[in-house]
């Protein structure tokens, strides 16, 4: 078993020999990787079983064992991704920008890989595909380190993987894991700021914030997904309630599930407990306000009252907390209070409020009549996404191939100097 230094060294050199490698070379590796997804979906589906066992026995709650369980449906997607990632452009060579200098310099500015990226994350085995196709395609290696509930599943992966990098041609320490899920493994990883460029953290935000906190490598995160739907004075009844079942309800175990919803003060004795009302219909456990707690008893909707701190918690399960506000900018300043800067939707049919919020609220992707369930890298044509960032440095949102890649200057000269030319 090579131990996390000698996996971090190698994955440095696999690095810089796949920086170079052709487009053709990566989505063939792409390619291939998809159909023995689907060829080899036994094995697969044998260790996600023996994941999914121990992970009952374990006590571990429905939604993570709804983000650990790979099924038939699941790992179609998840092949369709990989594909999805090979028929997207390479970023790598791109160039950004160019300009002329008046010496006649001809200055590039061109996407590179970042090198090395080392992706943590927990439960969801489909992160171990994700994460690897994205890297190949944008030139990176790869180092992953999955959670111990998801070991054996991301075992199954990972040799897929190394034995479709080999089948293609290309170095197979592009993409390796950590063979172990000891902490002490992960605690090296993040001090070989030597190897590794990049540490990306997926998961709960007790993970994030240990990642953040012993890690000497530059860290791209998001610590919590706390999502608000604001219903508007002026918005359509139907779509309210459509709109806030899907971003509730659709998958409550994910980061872009509403945690919070929140009505103008006009429309709270009509459409708000309708909304309510649908969205306990569907199981959903309501947590609200004095003041929203008001209104939906005296609709007979069932509800418990919340305190300030449950509206900056994020619930991944089906729990929402539930106010009222005066008015669009005290939506704005809501959300501003109380949101991880993830993802927020404005329900309304009045254009000017849609772009008051969405120009006000601060958050990495900001919806106007659209489920907050669409922050994905699938949804947004990336083909899948290694992560998603609420950071304002570098990337933001959700990190596709080009947020994977940093860039380099290429100059173009022919005998220009800074001071006067030597003598020779």
């Amino acid at each position: 078993m090579k131990s996390v230094f000698d996996i971090a060294k190698s994955a440095r050199k696999a690095a810089l020999k796949l920086a170079g490698e052709s487009s053709a070379k990566k989505n063939a590796a792409l390619r291939i990787l998809a159909d023995a997804l689907e060829r080899e979906s036994g094995a697969i589906f044998a260790a996600n079983a023996e994941d999914l066992a121990a992970a009952e026995k374990a006590g571990l709650s429905k939604p993570m064992l709804e983000r650990l369980s790979i099924d038939k449906k699941k790992l179609s997607q998840i092949a369709a991704g990989v594909r999805q990632v090979a028929e997207l452009p390479d970023p790598v060579g791109e160039v950004i920008e160019q300009t002329t200098r008046p010496n006649g310099l001809r200055i590039c500015k061109v996407r590179v890989p970042m090198g090395v990226i080392a992706i943590i994350y927990e439960s969801r085995p489909n992160v171990t595909i994700d994460c690897a196709a994205l890297c190949i395609k944008s030139g990176n290696a790869a180092i992953l380190r999955g959670g111990s509930e998801a070991f054996r599943t991301n075992s199954a992966f990972a040799k897929i993987i190394g034995n479709c990098l080999e089948a293609a041609g290309l170095d197979p320490d592009c993409v390796q894991m950590i063979p172990t899920t000891d902490r002490s493994a992960l605690e090296e990883l993040l001090k070989l700021d030597n190897f590794v460029n990049c540490v990306i953290p997926r998961g709960g935000e007790g993970l994030i914030r240990f990642v953040v906190g012993n890690s000497t490598i530059p860290v791209i995160k998001h610590y919590k997904g706390v999502c608000t739907v604001y219903i508007d004075k002026s918005a359509d009844a139907r779509a309210a309630k459509i709109l806030s079942i899907d971003a509730k309800c659709q998958r409550p175990s994910v980061c872009n599930a509403a945690e919070n919803l929140i009505a103008h003060k006009d429309i709270s004795d009509t459409i708000f407990p309708e909304v309510a009302s649908e969205l306990a219909k569907r199981g959903v456990e309501i947590r609200a306000s004095k003041r929203a707690m008001e209104i939906l008893k005296k609709h007979s909707i069932p509800c418990t009252e919340a305190d300030e701190a449950e509206f900056q918690k994020e619930y991944v399960d089906l729990i929402i907390s539930v106010d009222i506000v005066d008015s669009l900018e005290d939506a704005v300043a809501f959300v501003n209070t109380n949101g991880s800067g993830h993802s927020d939707l404005i329900v309304t049919q009045d254009a000017s409020a849609a772009e008051i919020f969405l120009n006000g609220v601060d958050s990495a992707t900001v919806y106007w009549n659209a489920s907050t369930r669409f922050t994905d890298g699938f949804e947004f044509g990336l083909g899948a996404e290694i992560g998603i960032s609420t950071d304002k440095l570098h990337a933001r949102g959700p990190m596709g191939l080009r947020e994977m890649c940093s860039y380099k200057y290429k100059v173009f000269g022919n005998g220009q100097t800074r001071g006067e030319p030597a003598q020779i």
